[in-house]
């Protein structure tokens, strides 16, 4: 007994050895990434008109979804479009690298598309999942309505039959 004692104590410690280990690293791995983000922060003029323009249009076409989320045919142009910005944020990128000047008082835009990819493609995907997320919920819905139908109907169909 003495000896599965001993055994259970050496596993329990060589456990929290593991699990101290791994939260150090897992506290030490997350710093440099959170440092990049808030260095990224802090390089971006927010006070810029067009990047106030590109967020309030993010704000915009999320409250446009939400609005029309029982409109389903619409929701699929605005997905297609939301995926058609997301495709061509290669393009988008490179053109306003040429021409930043205009309108910028900074090049944001980087040749690997991380600034554009950040602030433009990825409102335009989570606007995007959230209509497929809310498409899926409408066709869950219709199914069950259609279920219900065919189920009401085979009910009418054998009771006529039992008349």
């Amino acid at each position: 007994m003495e000896e599965l004692k001993s055994a259970m104590g050496e596993h329990m410690d060589q456990m929290a050895d593991l699990v101290e280990k791994l939260t150090a690293e897992l506290r030490s791995g997350l710093r440099p990434a959170f440092d990049n983000f808030i260095g990224f922060f802090h390089a971006i003029d927010w006070t810029e008109p067009w990047l106030i323009c590109l967020m309030s249009f993010d704000v915009v076409l999320l409250l446009v979804v939400i609005i029309s989320r029982k409109n389903i045919n619409f929701q699929m142009c605005l997905f297609l479009l939301a995926l058609a910005g997301v495709y061509f944020a290669e393009t988008l990128n490179s053109s306003l690298r040429d021409n930043w000047k205009s309108f910028a008082g900074q090049n944001y835009f980087d040749p690997q598309g991380l600034f554009l990819s950040v602030l433009w493609s990825g409102p335009l995907l989570v606007i995007a999942i959230i209509i497929l997320v809310n498409t899926l919920f409408s066709l869950c819905y219709l199914i069950v309505t259609w279920k219900r139908a065919e189920l009401r109907h085979r009910a009418r169909l054998s009771h006529n039959k039992q008349d």
